[in-house]
């Protein structure tokens, strides 16, 4: 189909005006279709609105791979329309524990991509680092409320993260690994620069 055969069936079925060069447009990836529109043209192209898309990324994108309108989305996650397209249009999700759950179950997120679409990706690396470092303890209520994650699972991954860095550090600390404090420093950076792809590791390999 030829750009304007495509928009004389938006027109047609479903009664959008869309010039043949803003189905280019969408084409090349340089204008989004807004979600009525994604809808519209999946119909008359006889597919899916998530096989229109490249792999979503943001809540937004994920949401219209599912074919989801704000309000169908945010009724389901027990969130007022307003509220929800806040946190979309900002990148900054901000609902609680419960909402947090559902909105990974309606969308059908996997833990990274819950996190990437949540815009919560440096949060986690730092608090992992911290957890770590530290005491992980004290850091297990805030990896909580980041993931919609049992807590005695996350418990589990984030006491073998910590002992996996506290054994890398001991080890090349000792007289034995002959890599002196440069050394121990260079692993531990090297460590916790790879932090976030670590836990998800460990998090799969614990389910």
């Amino acid at each position: 189909m030829a750009p304007g055969h495509v928009a004389y069936g938006l027109r047609a079925q479903y009664g959008l005006l869309v010039a043949p060069e803003t189905v280019m447009a969408w084409e090349a990836g340089d204008v989004p279709p807004s979600s009525a529109e994604l809808t519209a043209l999946a119909g008359v192209l006889w597919c899916s609105p998530g096989e229109l898309l490249a792999e979503p990324v943001t809540l937004r994108e994920h949401r219209m791979a599912r074919g989801l309108a704000p309000e169908e989305l945010s009724r389901r996650i027990g969130l007022e329309t307003n509220s929800y397209q806040k946190m979309e249009d900002s990148g900054r999700w901000k609902g609680n524990e419960r909402q947090s759950a559902a909105l990974a179950s309606v969308l059908g997120l996997t833990l990274p991509q819950y996190v990437a679409a949540t815009g919560r990706q440096e949060e986690l690396a730092e608090v992992l680092r911290n957890a770590v470092t530290t005491r992980w303890q004290a850091y297990l209520k805030p990896l909580s409320k980041l993931l919609p994650v049992p807590k005695d699972h996350l418990e589990v991954v984030l006491e073998r993260l910590h002992q996996d860095y506290q054994s890398r550090m001991v080890a090349t600390l000792s007289w034995g690994g002959g890599v002196g404090e440069a050394g121990s420093g260079d692993a531990g950076r090297e460590f916790l620069a790879e932090i976030v792809d670590r836990f998800w590791s460990l998090a799969r390999s614990t389910e």
